[in-house]
């Protein structure tokens, strides 16, 4: 099975502290890079719109995102409301399609 790539755009909420998300952001990154079935999660954060972030991630395949979404560190974060889904958007090689399957992808708004 080839890898899952992922792209998401996520946002602070409104009311929450940016630095505080910040700080959320970089250990959930931190923690998530050591999962099994991660092989890319990088998390960058908009220049102009400091509370706009981008993330990108490469997992061995769909079960090892939803594995992702059942981690102590994962569900900590997302407790927290600090950052909301703006968008995901599942990748592929140039001429690939398929489908979303909406269980395959978690909100994690």
């Amino acid at each position: 099975m080839p890898n899952y790539f992922i792209s998401a755009g996520i946002e602070l909420q409104q009311g929450a502290d940016l630095k505080q998300a910040e700080n959320g952001l970089r250990l959930l990154a931190e923690q998530t890079r050591t999962e099994p079935g991660c092989i890319l999660f990088e998390i960058r954060q908009n220049l102009k719109e400091p509370q706009k972030f981008m993330l990108w991630e490469c997992w061995t395949g769909p079960q090892a995102l939803a594995d992702h979404f059942e981690m102590p560190h994962t569900k900590s974060y997302l407790a927290q409301n600090l950052t909301q889904v703006r968008y995901i958007e599942e990748l592929g090689e140039i001429g690939e399609t398929r489908t979303i399957h909406p269980r395959e992808i978690r909100s994690h708004s």
